[in-house]
């Protein structure tokens, strides 16, 4: 839903707006730090939820309409607007984000308890996913080609295409998934047990590289109209066609990524992912501007491993989560995947901030393009090709160290199993 947030409004801001770019990076970086607190104290109050519809789905209905309004005022804003109104609406979509997207993931946990399994279904998420953001990043280039509409209706449509879907799907996920019930406590939860997670160094492992992972491609795509229009020679009209060449990439990438992961271990496809993102990426550097072919092919093969650390690491983590009900006795995965929606938060805040700032600093201005001087020119080029290029080989190195494979996993579950099964007929009697 916030992705065009992401990709377009730092672009759109800058050149229809007016606004500084100081502004929106230290807005969209104030929003993350927010954000760092807020994820955790939401899992936590997450996990202790009890309703008729269960423990993550009515966060998943409530923070649709909080996104929504907000999603609205973003894609609406007029020129004129200063940094507080950024960062009031920038917080209320990110609020109403993390409560929908953090219950549907350890929704997804709790529905899905197999090692496999749990790659297949957020492998499968994850095609949708990028199923509905292909649909949601052709709004601009479709309106622009087809309709000749003006850039600012253009960027707005897109806000409009995710109110009128998005209360639909949401009632298509709650009829097709029911949400199993609750598992017996064996423990108690104190404040304690919460700090002995951050310190585990599985758990701290797994965070690492999703920073890693996650600042690498949120670099890019904070970067990729101004790279394409500014070094490559494609106007954002192309610009927003070679996107979705992307996102056709990173599609056909999820299968493929999920089938590895059953083949060789999650960490290990995870570690391959990165290093074929660090080739791709170096390879862009390389390719000569104006060649639309070989542009299209290196979009296409920079999306293959962009879904991998989605995929991998949430079904990573949904492992990890029952890892930590054995060892402690209490069901903590909406705070855990709280935990790792915190760290994709803090790649994208580093994100923004090395984008814009390093483009600051050197001068760049995004309404010359490729008359910039060349020195700042160098500098947009280094930060969209070899700067989430080495995040992805750190990505790789971090997660090496992972050891809950399908074999640890597989022994977890049958203790877990029986302790559920033995408290239960504790309960009964």
């Amino acid at each position: 839903m916030l992705l065009p947030v992401i990709i377009y409004l730092p672009d759109y801001y800058a050149r229809e707006l007016g606004v500084d770019l100081a502004v929106l990076a230290s807005t969209m970086m104030m929003v993350r730090l927010f954000d760092l607190w807020f994820d955790p104290f939401l899992g936590f109050v997450m996990d202790r939820t009890n309703s008729r519809l269960g423990r993550y789905r009515p966060w998943f209905v409530a923070g649709a309409p909080i996104g929504m309004l907000a999603l609205w005022m973003l894609f609406n804003a007029q020129p004129g607007i200063g940094g507080g109104y950024l960062l009031f609406w920038l917080i209320a979509g990110y609020v109403g984000q993390s409560m929908s997207q953090l219950g549907h993931m350890a929704w997804a946990a709790s529905t899905a308890t197999g090692y496999d399994k749990r790659s297949s279904v957020y492998g499968s998420i994850l095609v949708f996913s990028i199923l509905g953001t292909f649909a949601i990043m052709a709004m601009p280039p479709v309106m622009r080609l087809v309709f000749h509409a003006e850039p600012v209706a253009s960027v707005q449509s897109m806000g409009w295409f995710v109110m009128l879907v998005l209360p639909v799907t949401i009632v298509i996920a709650l009829l097709a998934a029911p949400e199993p019930r609750r598992p017996p406590a064996a423990g108690k939860a104190t404040f304690k047990g919460y700090v002995d997670l951050l310190r585990r160094g599985s758990v701290l492992r797994l965070l690492g590289a999703d920073i890693a992972w996650g600042t690498g491609p949120a670099i890019a795509a904070t970067l990729i109209f101004t790279y394409l229009d500014s070094i490559k020679g494609f106007d954002r009209s192309t610009g927003g066609l070679l996107l979705l060449v992307y996102f056709v990439g990173g599609m056909a990438g999820a299968p493929f990524w999920t089938l590895l992961s059953k083949r060789v271990g999650k960490h290990r496809a995870l570690m391959g992912a990165g290093l074929c993102y660090a080739i791709v990426q170096c390879v862009m550097l390389m390719t000569p501007g104006g060649s639309l072919p070989l542009i299209v092919a290196g979009m296409f093969l920079s999306g293959l491993p962009s879904t991998a650390g989605q995929i991998l690491l949430r079904s990573m983590m949904a492992d990890l989560a029952d890892e930590d009900r054995l060892i402690s006795g209490v069901d903590r995965t909406a705070l855990m995947f709280a935990l790792l929606s915190g760290s994709v938060k803090i790649g994208s805040a580093l994100a923004v901030g090395v984008g814009l700032y390093s483009l600051k600093l050197v001068g760049f201005d995004f309404a010359l393009g490729r008359d910039n001087a060349q020195p700042a020119l160098l500098t947009l080029s280094l930060a969209y090709t070899l700067v989430p290029a080495a995040l992805g080989l750190l990505t790789a190195w971090i997660i090496s160290g992972h050891r809950l494979d399908a074999t640890a996993h597989a022994e977890v579950r049958r203790q877990l199993d029986e302790r559920d099964a033995h408290l239960e007929r504790a309960a009964a009697q």
